[in-house]
């Protein structure tokens, strides 16, 4: 799969910051099953997203990079 970043890499940091606390806080809380799955696998999908640098929901609303601006003109 072909994807253009759309993270800066201060914001990468951060959501791999807060998807490892969300697994953490998740997996260890004291929350029933399901809410307790549910915070771990939404720190899950905001790790893997700034992993990677690309967030599908920031594309969606057409967030870009202001280097990729740059590079067109």
């Amino acid at each position: 799969m072909i994807y253009r970043k759309n993270l800066y890499t201060w914001e990468q940091g951060l959501r791999i910051t807060i998807g490892i606390a969300l697994v953490v806080g998740g997996l260890f809380s004291n929350l029933a099953p399901i809410p307790k799955s549910a915070i771990a696998i939404s720190g899950c999908f905001t790790g893997i997203t700034g992993l990677f640098g690309f967030c599908p929901a920031c594309a969606l609303v057409g967030k870009k990079l202001k280097d990729d601006e740059n590079l067109k003109g």
